[in-house]
């Protein structure tokens, strides 16, 4: 059973921007809007582990890393059961596959959609 699903990455030039959309499936999503989940954005080189981007709770709390505040926004839309990633100004080093991840508060564990490539060059 496919639960989140990841769309929106690309090629684009540095400077450019880039908008990713997850979509949930109803059941996480459910669980989301109850705030027994956190959304976020992750995402992985070859060179690096896995890290968080943006993360936003059913409260509509967001958290950035630190190389990405200012440039990136995550939001959601419980209508569609999606959560985006609104990636403008973008760089080299935001070159990576790009994650959702679903996060259960009480035992940490994620779900994981297939991801979804980013490359930024000239």
């Amino acid at each position: 059973q496919v639960q989140l699903v990841e769309s929106g990455g690309g090629l684009v030039q540095p400077g450019g921007s880039l908008r990713l959309s997850c979509a949930a499936s109803r059941s996480i999503f459910r669980l989301y809007a109850m705030g027994l989940y956190v959304m976020g954005w992750y995402r992985q080189t070859p060179e690096k582990q896995r890290e968080l981007v943006a993360e936003i709770t059913s409260s509509n709390s967001t958290n950035y890393l630190d190389s990405v505040k200012g440039r990136f926004t995550i939001s959601r839309d419980k209508a569609k059961n999606t959560v985006y990633l609104q990636m403008d100004n973008l760089k080299p080093e935001d070159t990576a596959v790009y994650y959702c991840g679903a996060k259960e508060l009480k035992t940490l564990r994620k779900t994981w959609g297939p991801g979804t490539q980013v490359t930024v060059s000239a």
